[in-house]
């Protein structure tokens, strides 16, 4: 059964499920009965709009498959989806400009749901140096671009660290979203090779069992990174509450300088 001929007992089945909830866990989080839960979704009964928003919140459900839900109710979608350009989200773009800008000289890029690069600082230019054309052609997927061996992972240190983190974090938005893309990404993800020794020692073990660094070679210079996520907490658009910010902070003394020395050739 395609997912577009679910019925909507057929997506709140397989979302409880999911989120591992027993009818009488969800029935008691969205304080209504076991019965009338197990009847929506058997299909004898047909909630209101509200009830589906209801039980879309206490499962936790995306935006863009809260739309599915209310849909497949016969309802239309109450979450807008529109390109981050538009005008109705200026207010939202400046404050992604401003994020990404204002924390040169040190990277920060925004990406999407499937992980494609949506915009990014001028620091993030020189990570990517080196790898292959066709790795950086439209919609660029930061994570096949970084874990691909034609792509930055010749130039991780900590390649198999790195890679066992991204592909954790890859699981568990595969886990929380069940968005296909993501599920071909993983897959294709974990077929990439790991590394080899690390020519170079790391330079980050002042945070080990603390954080997980990116050791990346750039130029000459080994580069450690502390990666934080920012996300709109409070997004009701689809696009924007898919936007991710991902900003880089220097982890040691050493990539500090290194990075300061590279803003002066930004133009």
């Amino acid at each position: 059964m395609s997912l577009s001929s679910n019925t909507l007992g057929d997506h709140l089945r397989t979302w409880r499920q999911r989120r591992h909830l027993s009818q009488l866990d969800l029935a008691l989080d969205a304080d209504i009965s076991t019965r009338h839960l197990s009847f929506m979704e058997t299909g004898r009964a047909s909630p209101s709009r509200d009830m589906v928003l209801r039980l879309a919140e206490r499962l936790e459900v995306p935006l863009r498959e809260r739309n599915t839900l209310l849909v497949a109710a016969g309802f239309a979608p109450a979450f807008p989806q529109r390109d981050l350009d538009h005008p109705a989200l200026t207010a939202a773009r400046k404050a992604v400009d401003l994020i990404l800008t204002g924390h040169e000289p040190f990277p920060a890029l925004a990406v999407d749901r499937g992980w494609n690069l949506v915009a990014a600082n001028r620091a993030v230019a020189p990570l990517m140096a080196g790898a292959d054309a066709d790795l950086l052609v439209g919609p660029i997927n930061v994570l096949r671009l970084s874990l691909h061996p034609r792509g930055m992972a010749p130039r991780i240190v900590n390649l198999d660290a790195w890679r066992t983190y991204i592909l954790e974090r890859l699981r568990r938005e595969v886990e929380i979203t069940a968005d296909v893309g993501l599920v071909s990404l993983l897959a294709e993800l974990r077929t990439y090779p790991t590394s080899k020794p690390a020519v170079r020692p790391s330079r980050s073990a002042p945070l080990d069992g603390i954080a997980m660094p990116l050791e990346i070679h750039v130029g000459d210079k080994l580069l450690s990174f502390l990666a934080t996520t920012t996300v709109f907490g409070t997004a009701t658009e689809v696009t924007l509450a898919e936007l991710t910010l991902e900003t880089f902070f220097p982890a040691n003394a050493e990539t500090a300088a290194a990075i300061q020395a590279m803003a002066s050739g930004f133009v």
